[in-house]
């Protein structure tokens, strides 16, 4: 059993990382941190987790860093380098998953100009890897910065084409659940706004659009329009795709099986685009194609608090811990090591 300590973990994302934890076959959550309901057990901030679990909430500052094998970082943006740094000067050597977007950009100065506010850690930016599993595993490092949810479905839907093709032009809508927006509730997020509704909102630019086009070397003209939706859980998104010379469904059809067919989390939908519910409370990402006189209309749905933040981290931990990556998150996975590097490379 490897010991998971979980900081910060009172929000939607930290909810939903120690559900998923608890169940993990070959990982034990140790601690749980959070200063609002230190003292607490776990399900005065997650009712579901009432009878799950007698852990109680930690006081950040009474963590022990030595105490865990890996430690998963779900402060919000601008915290998690402050954070981290803190485990690292206290010497900490294990591998973390940090979920924050303070990690995900090649150079501060990229955060600085996306989150409006100066980056406090940029020595460690290198030593991060960005971790989307399908596209980036295994990693070179111990510390692995988790994408962001919009980042992740549009970088698993564009891959397969910018592998392929020198140059692109795709404009992008994609639609979120309200949770996407985190447990403290706004105006944008209030019921009798949302429900009902659809809103666009960071038309051409969300923060995860750098994370998207960093990847992709500028090989891509992406425009993005996001958009709040009237559910809970899910991201449901298309992108229209021109590429010169037109494309073919059986042209599509092999990149996708090529750069797919050993992930089993990327559930691919040939000739027509995927649907919402069957991804949420998944940890899929649904991909779909669709070609007619040699445009491509290309859908992607993921549940945002799951392949789109915290099964994903398991996934990466797990690729860390030296396990199957789908442990703890399908049933079938037999908890076999598979080879990997230490968590405890100093960097």
């Amino acid at each position: 059993m490897h010991t998971v300590a979980l900081l910060h973990g009172a929000g939607y994302v930290g909810g939903t990382l120690v559900r998923l934890l608890q169940a993990h076959p070959a990982v034990h959550v140790q601690t749980v941190t959070s200063r609002t309901f230190a003292g607490q057990p776990l399900h005065a901030a997650h009712p579901a987790l009432r009878g799950v679990t007698d852990l109680r909430f930690t006081a950040p500052e009474a963590f022990d860093p030595e105490s865990a094998a890996a430690v998963v970082v779900a402060a919000e943006h601008g915290r998690g380098m402050a954070v981290v740094a803190a485990l690292l000067q206290q010497g900490y050597a294990g591998a973390i998953v940090d979920m924050s977007a303070d990690f995900r950009f090649r150079d501060a100065a990229t955060y600085q100009a996306w989150y409006d506010a100066p980056h406090t850690a940029p020595a460690l930016l290198e030593q991060f890897a960005y971790g989307v599993p399908e596209l980036q595993a295994p990693y070179a490092t111990p510390y692995v910065a988790n994408p962001g949810c919009f980042a992740t479905g549009l970088r698993l839907a564009l891959a397969p084409l910018a592998s392929q093709l020198p140059t692109l032009r795709v404009a992008a809508t994609a639609l979120t659940g309200a949770s996407g927006s985190g447990a403290t509730p706004s105006a944008t997020t209030h019921f009798p706004t949302r429900s009902g509704n659809v809103r666009a909102y960071r038309t051409f630019r969300h923060r995860h659009l750098p994370e998207v086009l960093q990847g992709l070397d500028g090989s891509v003209d992406l425009a993005f329009s996001p958009a709040s939706g009237p559910w809970t859980h899910g991201i449901w998104g298309t992108l229209h795709v021109h590429a010169p010379g037109g494309l073919s469904e059986e042209t599509l059809t092999a990149w996708f099986e090529a750069a797919y067919a050993e992930a089993p989390l990327i559930r691919r939908y040939p000739g027509h685009l995927p649907e919402l519910q069957p991804v949420v409370g998944s940890p899929f990402c649904d991909v779909g194609w669709v070609v007619e006189g040699g445009h491509a209309a290309i859908g992607f749905a993921l549940d945002n608090l799951m392949k789109g933040a915290a099964s994903q981290a398991v996934q990466n931990l797990n690729l860390l811990l030296g396990l199957p990556e789908t442990a703890g998150l399908l049933s079938n996975t037999s908890i076999t090591p598979v080879p990997t590097h230490s968590p405890t490379i100093a960097l």
